[in-house]
């Protein structure tokens, strides 16, 4: 008898209302370019908060938002560098004000479209950076009909240009990459030390709901897990140090207990790198190899690049 193969079916992503106006677009399983989005509507405008990594997933995004309203999407707000993020704004919000941190706009510009070299096997079909075309300092506030859009650069914590999306009268944060839910974290471009910090300010606002970049919706104790996974890669780094081994030998080494079932576990390799960089004196977000970074990575998951599902 012939056997037979089960095909993969995809994770569906879906529109969940977190409060009147507020809605979170959440995709599964949350893994590498698989990214979480926020739809805020107005009378007759959207604000949409990221965009996914492809065309497809765009187009899927639009479908969505169009279930809910006529309203074309007249804002994005680009929480951070990562195309993940923004490439789909060609479709889903051509015509869209992108607004994002100034430091965001520089990193968009210079990493121009880099995730296809990185992820070649991916359809991303007809995408391209979404180049910011309003920037901000430190806090910006936007208006999406009643509601009230606070926008805050909180320093060095996931990149060097986040941005959170804090809608103070229904306490929903949406905090783009600072956190990941049940995902392990990734600070390759920011800060370890400086994502502790920024997280216990995170925390203070106590949301009711907080909208990761990755993963599902969750609480304040998103703040906690992520920070306790941080501070176990910080105690890494320091006995690597201590031992002489590099990053990669150090993860290969560790025990990551409760975390070891967080997707994307790989990315121990990199917030090591992190680490080490910190401990040794390295500012904040400085600029790190990150292409042998993506290799001590690869070399940590069997010799391959982590597979990417966008």
């Amino acid at each position: 008898m012939a056997s037979t193969v089960s095909p993969v079916v995809e994770p569906t992503p879906s529109l969940t209302r977190l409060a009147p106006d507020v809605y979170a677009y959440l995709q599964p399983d949350g893994g590498w370019c698989v990214s979480n989005a926020g739809v805020l509507l107005g009378p007759d405008a959207v604000t949409l908060v990221d965009a996914t990594a492809t065309e497809r997933r765009a187009r899927l995004l639009a479908e969505h938002i169009a279930s809910l309203t006529w309203a074309p999407v007249r804002t994005l707000v680009v929480t951070h560098r990562h195309g993940d993020h923004h490439y789909g704004a060609r479709t889903v919000a051509p015509d869209a004000v992108v607004v994002a941190h100034e430091n965001a706009r520089a990193d968009i510009i210079g990493d121009g479209l880099n995730l296809p070299g990185i992820w070649p096997d991916v359809t991303w079909g007809e995408v391209a950076p979404a180049v910011p075309t309003l920037t901000y300092t430190d806090r910006l506030t936007l208006h999406a009909g009643e509601l009230r859009v606070e926008l805050w650069h909180p320093g060095p914590a996931h990149t060097t240009g986040d941005t959170v999306v804090w809608i103070p009268e229904h306490r929903v944060l949406f905090t783009g990459d600072i956190t990941f839910s049940e995902v392990t974290p990734l600070c390759m471009m920011g800060s370890i030390e400086g994502s502790l910090e920024v997280l216990s300010r995170l925390a203070a606002l106590d949301p009711a709901v907080v909208v990761s970049g990755h993963g599902p919706l969750a609480g304040p104790e998103v703040f906690a897990a992520n920070a306790d996974y941080l501070r176990l890669v910080q105690e890494l780094a320091t006995e690597g140090i201590a031992a002489g081994l590099t990053p990669l030998e150090a993860a290969r080494r560790a025990d990551l207990g409760r975390f070891k079932t967080w997707l994307d576990s790989e990315r121990l390799v990199a917030n090591l790198h992190r680490a080490y960089a910190e401990a040794h004196g390295v500012p904040r977000g400085a600029e790190l190899d990150n292409y042998a970074i993506l290799a001590d990575v690869a070399a940590f998951n069997g010799g391959r690049i982590p597979a990417c599902l966008a």
